[in-house]
């Protein structure tokens, strides 16, 4: 089989074709550091390669696989994942010179998971820092760029993890989605991203941005990878207290009679004539295949940006605390005291956006100033969950575009924050409710792929995915 008929194949084919002996796990896993060595000096998806491990955990795969006996979907499989997520005795930086030198002392559950599978690990990708971003711009090491145009962004947090499967460098890989960060770049870069329900992943062993509402999933091919992924992934975990004794089940949904919800909201003033263009000619595909299109209210989206940037700044200040140059973080040991340490250490260890949440988090957090912002955000938060609990009394799922624009071009909007910041307006509302969404390729703007954004209730992961595999027939 040649090259790029092996960088092409899914899961699943890549499963058909270690079953019937066409090749081994070695030689896909080395044909994808092939790609890696080849590509990714131009794209810039990856921080880390782990060239020996994966060797090692292919090898093994190859093992399993020659024993005869039935064998995982996903052993032998390889893949890439977030530089924020730990992989025992490998580099784990989150993107930032605070974190260049740490290497993980565990692997967080999801990964023990995929080496329970035996999956093979490629490396570990790119990231704005700490997961602060919408673009990978503002990672601490590079930028990475679009696979469909280099002068473009791939969409962040996760650019990394999405470039390196548009182009080619991991048949899947794990992100993580705090406002968009899975679903924004999977748009971005032409794949399926799936952010799951809050809770149905372990958060156990990714280093925290903002813990309400960070949440692990996959990044893939296609909705049958991004489910095998899920499926292995999701579940209870007594490492993460706020995990929910939760069994992912296969589901087969009918676009006949469904009802999808299209949010007035979503298709206002700041869209992109041609992203709305593409998003309404698939939510009628679906229409033409027999579902009811049932046009809804989200009365709350106007809040819900002002709203996110109060809650993730105040968790950020919380959780990026731990990073003082004492236990965690490069430190600055050439100070007079112990305070100048902490402040020294912070102020290189930590990029522009990370300073700026933990100054925005610490003040609305702060005595006079708490219930005028954090305290009112978590009541709008409470407010956005009810608009989406009442829009799913009338309908089964909600279709939307993921961005108001395709990719946009490396350092046009990194001087303006609030514009960056805009990009989330239709990502980070369901976050803030804690719903389970999609990005599934709908359409392309000239080389710019265009994501449609699919959103489900509580735990219906099966239900969005159902509707996802469908819709990816048609919009082939």
């Amino acid at each position: 089989m040649r090259q790029m008929d092996i960088l092409d194949l899914t899961i699943v084919q890549l499963h058909e074709g270690f079953k019937k002996k066409q090749f081994t796990s070695v030689e896909v896993t080395k044909e994808y550091l092939g790609q890696i060595k080849k590509t990714d000096s131009k794209i810039h998806a990856f921080l880390t390669v782990t060239e020996n491990l994966a060797l090692e955990q292919a090898k093994k795969a190859d093992e399993i696989i020659a024993s005869g006996n039935d064998f995982p979907l996903l052993c032998g499989i390889p893949c890439s994942i977030k530089d924020a997520i730990l992989v025992q005795g490998e580099k784990a930086t989150a993107g930032s010179k605070m974190l260049e030198n740490y290497v993980a002392p565990y692997d967080a559950t999801v990964i023990k998971r995929l080496k329970e599978q035996g999956a093979v690990i490629l490396g570990k990708t790119n990231l704005d820092e700490f997961a602060m971003g919408v673009s990978t711009e503002n990672s601490a090491f590079k930028v990475t760029k679009n696979p469909h145009d280099l002068t473009k962004v791939s969409g962040g947090s996760s650019g990394g993890s999405a470039a390196s499967v548009a182009s080619k460098q991991a048949v899947f890989s794990l992100a993580s989605d705090t406002g968009g960060s899975i679903r924004l770049p999977a748009s971005f870069c032409g794949v399926v991203g799936l952010n799951p329900t809050y809770g149905a992943v372990s958060r156990h062993g990714l280093i925290a941005m903002a813990s309400s509402l960070d949440q692990i999933g996959p990044i893939a091919k296609t909705i049958e990878d991004a489910k095998i992924v899920f499926d292995v992934i999701s579940g209870k975990d007594s490492m993460d207290s706020t995990s929910a004794d939760y069994k992912f089940e296969t589901k087969e949904v009918s676009l006949k009679d469904l009802k999808i919800g299209v949010p007035k909201e979503y298709f206002a003033e700041g869209l992109d004539p041609q992203v709305e263009k593409i998003i309404k000619e698939a939510i009628k595909k679906a229409e033409d295949a027999g579902a009811k299109i049932v046009p809804i209210s989200l009365s709350m989206t106007n809040y819900a940006i002002a709203c996110y940037y109060i809650i993730v700044p105040s968790e950020v200040s919380a959780n990026l605390a731990r990073f003082d140059g004492i236990k965690y973080g490069k430190s600055q040991q050439d100070a007079p005291n112990l305070l100048d340490v902490y402040l020294k250490s912070r102020g290189v260890g930590f990029g522009v956006e990370p300073k700026r949440r933990i100054l925005i988090g610490t003040y609305a957090l702060s005595s006079g100033y708490y219930d005028a912002y954090y305290k009112k955000a978590q009541e709008i938060k409470e407010l956005i969950k009810q608009d989406f609990a009442q829009s799913f009394e009338k309908v089964d799922v909600i279709f939307s575009p993921v961005s108001p624009i395709p990719a946009f071009n490396i350092g046009e909007k990194s001087s303006d924050p609030l514009a960056m910041y805009l990009m989330d307006i239709y990502t980070c509302p369901l976050k803030l409710a804690g719903l389970p969404a999609l990005s599934i390729p709908a359409g392309r703007i000239g080389k710019l792929p265009v994501g449609l954004q699919i959103i489900g209730n509580y735990f219906e992961e099966n239900t969005i995915l159902s509707v996802a595999s469908q819709l990816e027939k048609m919009l082939l």
